[in-house]
């Protein structure tokens, strides 16, 4: 029996951050060995908040199929391709923002939260509008029947099932399956102001940061406030922001360790954070060093055999589209 198809992607605006491991890559390995997996870097999308600096996007986009490779995602188990390489993307978002209605797009919540809290973009363009439609287009050009999202990208995918439902009506067809969310539990990932770790935020932790950076960074996240002082007993899992942190990189005997030395005042929030960096430091060094490998082979024929395999499956769901919609003319 055939895997399930899953599709997700990423846009290269920048390096990768904990948040990004945690959140979403860890998942995508699990998913991996479960599904037939489409994995693609989204530099279309990427061109919707940053076109007027359209040449960081290449770069970004090297490191991003570096990053992911380097934290194991695999070329053999999973289609891991570059958007832009796959030009019927582009036209099947054409065909598709025919029809979907420009009321569809404005109730967008996620259009609404990003024009509010990216003003210093002008975010006032068809593309950054329409996107949602590129989206459902990368979706359903390979016809995946399950996209790996969290609760609050929901709505988000639900757009794409609206567009197949209306395709599917209109042409009286039982073609683009409504693909369904594949729930992930991401975990909380604070950023060293306590908020959620962002690039944007300037409180990220990257996953190229060298050691002493990692080290840094650490050292100046925010802890519990209401303990000032290591003789004052803390509350790790109700007020501390790094003890999220903690979840992800101690085993269960070791937390209750850590919980116990807290409360306690035995444990002070420096060294607390001292362990705590030295351990992110040893997980990171196993990127690092896979990550030399790859530098050393040919990256190029990695992701080109990703975007031949891509292609193939893109180009026959354009030929039954156009088939659909009449368009076979013999030029």
């Amino acid at each position: 029996m055939s895997k399930i198809r899953i599709l997700s992607g990423m846009r290269p605006t920048g390096p990768l951050h904990l948040g990004h491991l945690h959140g979403v890559l860890k998942n995508w390995l699990k998913l991996q060995e479960e599904y037939e997996c489409f994995y693609f870097i989204a530099d279309w999308h990427a061109l919707t908040t940053e076109y007027e600096n359209p040449k960081k996007i290449q770069g970004f986009s090297k490191e991003l199929f570096f990053e992911w490779l380097s934290v194991g995602l695999s070329p053999e188990k999973s289609t891991i391709f570059l958007q832009s390489a796959i030009k019927e993307h582009a036209e099947l978002y054409l065909i598709f923002s025919m029809f979907t209605p420009v009321a569809w797009l404005e109730r967008n919540p996620t259009y609404k939260d990003m024009l509010q809290n990216l003003k210093n973009k002008d975010l006032a363009t068809y593309g950054f509008l329409g996107y949602p439609v590129l989206q459902a287009a990368d979706i359903l050009i390979y016809k995946a029947r399950k996209v790996p999202v969290g609760l609050d990208q929901v709505p988000h995918l639900e757009l794409t099932r609206e567009i197949a439902r209306r395709f599917n009506y209109l042409y009286q067809v039982e073609f683009f399956p409504e693909p369904e969310p594949l729930l992930s539990e991401i975990p909380k990932i604070p950023g060293i102001d306590g908020r959620k770790m962002s690039k944007s935020y300037g409180n990220a932790i990257f996953l190229n940061d060298p050691p002493e950076v990692v080290r840094k960074k650490i050292l100046s996240y925010v802890t519990d406030i209401q303990r000032p002082r290591k003789s004052d007993p803390g509350d790790p899992e109700n007020r501390c922001v790094v003890f999220n942190l903690i979840k992800l990189y101690f085993n269960q005997e070791e937390i209750e360790e850590i919980i116990k030395g807290c409360k306690s005042a035995i444990l002070g929030c420096v060294e607390c954070k001292k362990r705590l960096a030295e351990r992110v430091i040893t997980n990171l060094e196993k990127i690092w060093e896979k990550r030399k490998e790859i530098e050393k082979n040919n990256w190029e024929d990695l992701l080109y055999k990703g975007i031949e395999r891509a292609r193939k499956i893109a180009r026959q769901t354009i030929e039954e589209v156009n088939s659909i919609l009449g368009f076979t003319y013999k030029f």
